[in-house]
This record gives C-alpha cells, structure tokens and sequence, in this order.
C-alpha cells in the first residue's frame, strides 16, 4: 500500500509554469513506478507522464513532451511534474499514481491515486 499526496496546483497564464509534487508514503518508494494523469471536466481521465522506480524510463503523452518534465527523488519519496509552456487546453485536475508491474499509459493499471490538485491555465 501507498499513500499519495498532490499539492502544486494553481491559475496561471498561458506560456507559464507549474511545479507538481506527490509525496508518497509507504516503504519502499522506489518499486512503485510513478505516473501523473489529469481529467479536463467532462472528459476522462487521461495519462500525462510516467516515470519508473529508477527513474531510468519515462514516458510522455503527446500533447504534453517537450513542455513537461517528470522527475523522482527516491531518498524524498516525492515525484515532480514540471510544467512549462502551459497552454489552456493542460486545464484539469491532475493525479499522481502509483504502481509496481511498469510505466502505462492505461488508466486502469494504476491501482494507487492521490487526491488530485487543479491547474487552470487562463488565455
């Protein structure tokens, strides 16, 4: 089991930045592969960025590499979306999630969720 806390959400406007974090609790950190999601309102639940135990694969959706970047520090238990160039459209509540059988994007193989943090990126 894990225990995962979002903070870092916030207004911004378009072209700025956003810093996440997740700490999680729960021992040890580093065989849970890592991975951020969001859900626009009214859409589902979409992956972002992934990263595994040693921080030696990630992935990025689409819409988001080359402006996002996701880190871990194991020693912390916290992993880190970094947002930049943040466009109206990356609007959603943002969850961090965890598992321990590999990087996905599928939604469903995610079974530990923190509580999600909003980001709202104005025009």
């Amino acid at each position: 089991q894990v225990r995962l806390v979002d903070t870092g959400g916030g207004l911004v406007q378009a072209g700025g930045s956003l810093r996440l974090s997740c700490a999680a609790s729960g021992r040890p950190f580093s065989t849970y592969d890592m991975g951020w999601f969001r859900q626009a309102a009214g859409q589902e639940r979409e992956f972002v960025a992934a990263i595994s135990g040693s921080s030696s694969i990630t992935d990025y959706a689409d819409s988001v590499k080359g402006r996002f970047t996701i880190s871990r520090d194991n020693a912390k238990n916290t992993v880190v979306l970094l947002m930049n160039g943040l466009k109206p459209e990356d609007t959603a509540v943002y969850y961090c999630a965890a598992q321990r059988y590999g990087v996905s994007r599928i939604r469903t193989a995610w079974p530990y969720w923190g509580q999600g943090t909003q980001v709202t990126v104005s025009s």
